[in-house]
C-alpha cells in the first residue's frame, strides 16, 4: 500500500502542487488507518448509531402520544421578559448540570467519565472522542472503535484554500469567537447536506448526511481555532494535523505545544466542554435553527456567535489563563 501511496503522490505531485500532494497523502494515510482500527467485530459510530435511530425514534413516538397532553409546568409573565429563564422547553438527554453536583453525562460523572472512558496509551485522561461517542449513543466505545473514530476525524481535518485565505484577511482584533463563526460558516461550501438536499435528498437520509456533516466540522475544528490562534498571538503558520494522533493531542500540537501535560489537559478540556445541558443559549440555539432545517454548519456558526458574548467568554479566558 506504501508503494501505491509514493506512486499516486509522484503522479499527482507532476500535476498539481506540494501542498496539494502532501494534503491527499495525509487523508489517504488517515483513511488507511481508520480502516486498520475498524474490523468486522467493530462497529463505527455511524453504523451504531443507524441501528439505534429507528428504536430511538419510535420510543419518542410512543412517548408523545401515551403523554403528550401531559403539563410539564407553568409560565410566569417574568419569565416571559426575563427571556424564558427558567421554563421547561427542551428535551436535552445528553447531559444535566446540577447546581450542587455539577455536570452528569449521559447519568455519569467528571470522575466517572475519567474512569470509564477509553484513553490514550500513557495518558490518564478520557479522549474527547470517546465522549462523542457516549453523547450520541449512550454507550462506552472500545478502544478501538475510538482509535477508527480519531482516524476518522482527522482525516477530514483539511480545511478549503478559500476558508484560509478568509482568515488570514481577517483583522487580529477582531473577535476570536467573531473570526471562528465567519470559517465556519465559509465551510458551508463543503456541506453534503445541502448538496443532498438540493437534489432532493428523502427526508429519511437527512440525518446520514447531517452526521456526515457533522463529522467533517469536527474534523476541521482543531485546524480552524489553530490558524485563528496562530495568526492572532504567532507567526500564522501551523502544522499539519497528525493521522496517528487523538483529537486533543491533534489540537495541542497545531496551537503549537507538544508538552505531555498540556496535551492532557487538551483531551480533558475537550471532554468535559463537549455537551452543556439544554438550558443555556447555544443549546437553544442550536435546537431552534434545526427545527428550521438549517444546515449543521450554519447551525454551528450561530452557536459560535453566543460564545462571542463577555460573560461566556471572559469565563473561558480565565480558565485557560489559571491553566496556562
Amino acid at each position: 500500500m506504501s508503494a501505491i501511496l509514493s506512486t499516486t503522490s509522484k503522479s499527482f505531485l507532476s500535476r498539481g502542487s506540494t501542498r496539494q500532494c502532501q494534503n491527499m497523502q495525509k487523508a489517504l494515510f488517515a483513511l488507511l488507518n481508520a480502516r486498520h482500527y475498524s474490523s468486522a467485530s467493530e462497529q463505527t459510530l455511524k453504523e451504531r448509531f443507524a441501528e439505534i435511530i429507528p428504536a430511538k425514534a419510535e420510543e419518542i413516538k410512543k412517548f408523545k402520544k401515551e403523554h403528550g397532553k401531559t403539563v410539564i409546568g407553568e409560565v410566569l409573565l417574568e419569565q416571559a421578559y426575563g427571556g424564558m429563564r427558567g421554563i421547561k422547553g427542551l428535551v436535552w438527554e445528553g447531559s444535566v448540570l446540577d447546581p450542587e453536583e455539577g455536570i452528569r453525562f449521559r447519568g455519569r460523572t467528571i470522575p466517572e467519565i475519567q474512569r470509564e472512558l477509553p484513553k490514550a496509551e500513557g495518558s490518564t485522561e478520557p479522549l474527547p472522542e470517546a465522549l462523542f461517542w457516549l453523547l450520541l449513543t449512550g454507550e462506552i466505545p472500545t478502544d478501538a472503535q475510538v482509535k477508527a473514530l480519531s482516524a476518522d476525524l482527522a482525516a477530514r481535518s483539511e480545511i478549503p484554500e478559500h476558508v484560509i485565505q478568509l482568515l488570514d484577511s481577517l483583522p487580529k482584533d477582531l473577535h476570536p469567537m467573531a473570526q471562528f463563526s465567519i470559517a465556519v460558516t465559509a465551510l458551508e461550501s463543503e456541506s453534503k447536506f445541502a448538496k443532498a438536499y438540493a437534489q432532493g435528498v428523502s427526508k429519511k437520509e437527512y440525518w446520514s448526511y447531517t452526521f456526515e456533516d457533522s463529522l467533517d466540522l469536527l474534523g476541521k475544528l482543531p485546524v480552524i481555532a489553530s490558524k485563528i490562534y496562530r495568526n492572532v498571538f504567532k507567526d500564522g503558520k501551523i502544522t499539519s494535523t497528525d493521522p496517528n494522533a487523538d483529537y486533543g493531542k491533534n489540537l495541542a500540537q497545531l496551537l503549537g505545544y507538544e508538552n505531555k501535560d498540556f496535551i492532557d489537559l487538551m483531551r480533558l478540556y475537550l471532554t468535559i466542554h463537549s455537551d452543556h445541558e439544554g438550558g443555556n443559549v447555544s443549546a437553544h440555539t442550536t435546537h431552534f435553527s434545526g427545527f428550521c432545517l438549517i444546515f449543521a454548519i450554519l447551525i454551528f456558526g450561530r452557536w459560535f456567535e453566543w460564545f462571542s458574548w463577555p460573560i461566556t467568554w471572559s469565563c473561558q479566558s480565565r480558565s485557560f489563563r489559571m491553566a496556562i
